[in-house]
């Protein structure tokens, strides 16, 4: 993560900087969180200009762009700073970093998802989609893989074009695996990544 992460109200030039050291460390993905003080006033210009000078700072590296979609105010604000980040040379949008009130949650997926899908009607450029944050349970990763599928297609689901954000999956994951294979629920002590 580079640029602010995670409230990304640092400054531009300290964002660009951000990102150009953990490329020049080598890193192949960058995620920014996209500055609300600009999408809330509706200063849709001013957020294009921030993500693209982003996007040109991350060179070769894909760009996964946070909206922190809890702070964003509205759904049609959701839809248009989607659409913006897109425009802008993202190669991912992501619902949000975890660390806010309101993470990911279906009727900001579904209006990202319609605004991915509207994109890639518009220009032919497929761009991933990450649902992040509040992800704990396998039924709930499922549910986000149905809708996905319903709502862009099968060659979405991919992980160059789909990926949960969901560090706390893990354990339920594991207590669903544990349960398939032996017919009884596991003990703390026979989870080992628990």
């Amino acid at each position: 993560v580079a640029a602010g992460f995670p409230s990304g109200q640092t400054p531009l030039e300290t964002k660009l900087a951000e990102i150009k050291l953990a490329v020049e460390y080598g890193a192949r993905e960058i995620d920014i969180v996209i500055s609300r003080s600009l999408v809330l006033p509706g200063q849709w210009e001013g957020l294009y200009e921030e993500i693209r000078q982003c996007r040109e700072a991350c060179g070769e590296a894909h760009m996964k762009t946070i909206l922190a979609t809890g702070e964003l105010g509205s759904l049609a604000n959701v839809y248009k700073a989607s659409m913006i980040a897109m425009m802008a040379g993202s190669d991912f949008i992501k619902t949000s970093t975890g660390k806010e009130v309101e993470n990911a949650t279906f009727p900001v997926g579904v209006v990202m998802m319609r605004a991915i899908r509207e994109f890639y009607w518009q220009t032919g450029n497929k761009v991933g989609f990450k649902p992040a944050g509040g992800i704990r349970t396998a039924k709930e990763a499922i549910t986000w893989l149905m809708l996905v599928k319903e709502e862009l297609g099968v060659e979405w689901l991919t992980p160059e074009l789909f990926r949960l954000g969901a560090s706390s999956l893990l354990e339920d994951i594991e207590k669903q695996i544990f349960y398939h294979v032996t017919g009884s629920y596991a003990l703390q002590h026979d989870l080992a990544m628990a």
